[in-house]
């Protein structure tokens, strides 16, 4: 997400302006893997990070976990703080390099890959002192870059009909580089190399779409490992000069509209509608797309579902977990009543849902669908059922089945699948299904709930 300058106008600007997305490298399509499902831990600090990916991550099958922007920043509470460089040193809020280069060690042994938040549309939009000690000045970050390093306009993004304007110009008033310069592209692929020798696995480009895909796809190929994958932030507009689809050559993009659909559909329409969801919908392709049902932009603008959703949040988790779209996040982060407040404890999460950590990534419902989604990879959607309304079913292939009641009332029915006959675990309720030889089950949802089985898995 973008940073936030002064005030909560911009902190809401730049969530309206800017999407953030996780690309996969050019040679990847969606994560590279087996694994393509990325908890997203919004703020957490790296000795936390570390923790989760052995506690939770790894042994659920999460393949992925995204740590938020490591770059020393602007001092202050507020989480968009970190969005506001003043080096690319790992100095920030949420932990220095010895213990950025711990958990990417601690994570990896637990099997778990790592994606850096990067932000490199742009510096701070003040002056001071940042997090690690340097000071700094908008347009002179000693040692770094000088005001040569900038674009020449200074005026704030205000069309975005006019590419010029979008790319050019300042996001919510922060300092626009001119990545169409051979030294500002150097220094950035250098802060990328770094990370990459710490052993990062790929980056989430934040503003994206305020940088010309040419010049990203220049600082990508003077990386160490230039196939390191990417999922690009770059919210659709109707009628914009800037589209997401520019960037698909370097990496994945964010289809936002993916989360934008789903607030309304669980909200205001019938799930029927979803047997397509994806290119159906006119999106990006599903092998280019980064999907989620909500982002730390979003959850505060209102224009997706959120945690305040309560079970339309988790029922939306649980379809995009069970249906073959995209490559998801899953937006781990913590309560909020103003938009503009930063992490709890500073970033260190002493156990989940506590301090305000939320911890979506660990709610039961959503968790397990990470093996669901992970025993079923490759599989098309088959045996679709729905009610003409909000109760909806599938399979995917002989690996397993979903069914997602968001009607008032419980629903009873016969299902059809396409597994094998036998006992499966609904991972929804930790309850046994069985399937008879005609592939048929019959089962009891209550209102606003789900049943997903899936091969391999028949004791709970």
């Amino acid at each position: 997400m973008a940073s936030k300058t002064l005030s909560g106008a911009l902190a809401l600007a730049a969530a309206a302006s800017i999407a953030i997305v996780v690309t996969a490298g050019g040679a990847y399509a969606s994560p590279p893997g087996t694994k393509d499902v990325t908890a997203v831990l919004f703020e957490w600090n790296f000795a936390s990070v570390a923790k989760e990916c052995t506690n939770t991550l790894g042994p659920n099958g999460y393949g992925y976990v995204q740590v938020s922007p490591p770059a020393e920043h602007i001092q202050g509470s507020q989480w968009w703080t970190s969005y506001q460089p003043v080096s690319y040193r790992i100095a920030g809020r949420l932990g220095d390099a010895t213990a950025f280069k711990n958990m990417v060690d601690t994570c990896h042994a637990a099997g778990v890959k790592v994606v850096v938040d990067t932000v490199i549309n742009h510096m701070s939009a003040g002056s001071g002192t940042g997090t690690g000690g340097s000071s700094y000045t908008k347009y002179n970050y000693p040692g770094l870059y000088s005001s040569f390093d900038f674009d020449d306009c200074t005026a704030t993004i205000s069309d975005y009909t006019n590419r010029t304007n979008v790319q050019n110009c300042e996001l919510v008033g922060l300092a626009d580089l001119d990545t169409g310069e051979e030294y500002v592209r150097s220094a950035i692929a250098g802060y990328m190399n770094r990370l990459l020798g710490h052993g990062v696995d790929g980056f989430r480009i934040d503003a994206a779409k305020h940088i010309p895909a040419a010049d990203l796809a220049n600082i990508k190929s003077r990386l160490s490992n230039p196939n390191a994958y990417w999922k690009q932030e770059a919210i659709y507009g109707s009628g914009e000069a800037v589209q997401p689809s520019e960037y698909t050559g370097n990496g994945d993009v964010q289809e936002f509209r993916y989360a934008f659909d789903l607030k309304r559909v669980f909200n205001n329409e019938s799930l029927a509608y979803l047997e397509n969801y994806g290119e159906g919908w006119g999106y990006m392709s599903s092998s280019v797309a980064g999907v989620f049902v909500d982002n730390h932009d979003t959850e505060r603008n209102g224009s997706t579902l959120s945690y305040k959703d309560n079970a339309n949040y988790t029922m939306a988790n649980v379809f995009m977990l069970a249906y073959p779209y995209g490559a998801p996040d899953i937006n781990s982060g913590y309560e909020f009543s103003s938009t503009d407040a930063g992490p709890p404890n500073g970033g260190n999460v002493n156990a989940c849902w506590q301090d305000g950590w939320k911890c979506q990534h660990a709610w039961p419902e959503i968790m397990r669908m990470v093996a669901f989604r992970n025993a079923t990879r490759g599989e098309s959607v088959t045996n679709w059922w729905d009610n003409g309304a909000d109760a909806i079913a599938f399979g995917r292939g002989s690996k397993g089945y979903v069914a997602i009641n968001h009607e008032s009332g419980s629903l009873s029915r016969t299902y059809q699948t396409s597994l094998p006959a036998g006992t499966y675990c609904n991972v929804q309720n930790n309850t046994t299904v069985t399937v008879n030889s005609s592939g048929q089950f019959t089962a009891t949802l209550g209102a606003n709930t789900a049943l997903a089985i899936y091969a391999g898995k028949s004791s709970c």
